[in-house]
């Protein structure tokens, strides 16, 4: 089935902003089955992959898609087990990495702790064909929370960036530092101290990888960072900018980046004084970030995603509050010079949905959870980028 062109009238973000036709292509899902936490993957050979949870009884598969000649392809199940344990805001994935590598991250429940649990990780050398039995970065045994992964390419296998709670068995202590959660790669620690359960978030800029993820100070202040990894070591993370955003528990809002080259863009959601979407950009491989520009105000509950165009324009989605039980995933152009152009309104969303969004090509291709009778559903779509 092919896709169908859906005409949406668009509110601006104000009263004065009149609204805009403007065309969204739905994409047919490559399953009828209720599914769940949408993550859309691209690599450096321009393959997109959109991975899902879809359940069955007690059971639950991650499976996924490539996007073929602007639809999805037939569906292909990495791994189906009754221990995986589905969150709205910590979402698998499935990573093209060249030359028919995939690499697949999943959660695993482990010890007795309800909130415990560990990350899986398989590996597939033949386009997804056959995987590598599960293996898991982490050998703490702790029953703390593991999770939140990146996956990146790293010398001819899979790097991975994820939040690791082992120092949490301590919470019984009043330093968080002692007993908070930490950011952890391949080769060991990367942060002492970040914000319990913000998605993090890697790109490949001309300098290598750079990492993003929400930080922790002791006085809770929760900042974005950003890590460089530098002749294969992860730099100490430094600040995007200064919100100043002090909060006593985590927002689940983590930040996104994208790369083309030396030019960098970190999207991110912050309530230091009001709700608030802004994107940085960097010319310098994420060396310095520019003064953030102001995407969206107010009614805004962030998730965030970012895409950087040729001409180096960027694109910023997020999701918006809308009427009660339900929300919007809208999105908007910001001009290398700073300009805005019109928000434009991408579909309707569950409030539990961390939307996603890639390029590939001249097109945006965008991935949500809705909600229908049935449950949650998968929706996906495409947007020109000409049309924006």
């Amino acid at each position: 089935m092919t896709a169908c062109a859906l005409l949406i009238a668009v509110a601006g973000c104000s009263t004065d902003e009149p609204p805009a036709d403007f065309s969204v292509a739905l994409l047919t899902m490559p399953t009828p089955h209720p599914a769940t936490s949408p993550r859309l993957a691209t690599g450096s050979d321009d393959q997109l992959i959109l991975s899902w949870l879809q359940t069955d009884g007690d059971s639950a598969a991650l499976r996924y898609a490539r996007f073929v000649d602007g639809a999805w392809a037939e569906a292909a199940t990495v791994t189906e087990s009754s221990d995986i344990v589905i969150n709205w805001a910590d979402l698998p994935s499935v990573v093209p990495l060249g030359d028919g590598h995939l690499a697949a991250q999943w959660l695993v429940m482990s010890g007795t702790y309800s909130h415990a649990y560990d990350i899986a990780v398989a590996e597939s050398r033949d386009a997804g064909a056959t995987w590598s039995p599960a293996t898991t970065p982490h050998t703490d045994g702790t029953d703390t929370e593991h999770g939140f992964v990146s996956i990146y390419p790293a010398a001819g296998t899979a790097g991975l960036l994820w939040l690791d709670g082992r120092k949490m068995v301590n919470e019984v202590t009043d330093d968080p530092v002692a007993s908070g959660m930490t950011l952890r790669s391949n080769e060991g620690v990367v942060d002492e101290l970040v914000c319990d359960c913000c998605q993090t978030d890697v790109a490949v800029a001309a300098s290598g990888p750079i990492a993003v993820y929400r930080d922790r100070s002791s006085d809770e202040i929760r900042d974005i960072y950003v890590t460089r990894q530098i002749d294969g070591h992860w730099q100490a993370g430094v600040p995007v900018a200064i919100d100043n955003w002090q909060i006593d528990g985590c927002p689940v809002n983590g930040p996104s980046i994208t790369a083309n080259g030396e030019r960098v863009a970190v999207a991110w959601f912050t309530a230091a004084a009001e709700p608030l979407v802004q994107v940085a950009v960097s010319t310098d491989s994420g060396a310095s970030f520019a003064t953030p520009i102001e995407v969206v105000r107010g009614a805004t509950l962030g998730r965030v995603a970012v895409a950087m165009l040729d001409d180096g324009d960027v694109v910023i989605s997020w999701l918006a509050s809308a009427d009660p039980g339900f929300s919007e995933v809208r999105a908007r152009r910001i001009s290398h010079d700073g300009s805005l152009g019109p928000i434009r309104l991408i579909g309707q969303a569950s409030g539990l949905s961390v939307p996603q969004m890639r390029r590939i090509g001249a097109q945006l291709v965008f991935a949500w959870t809705e909600s229908q009778q049935d449950g949650a559903h998968v929706a996906t779509a495409t947007v020109a980028i000409s049309a924006l």
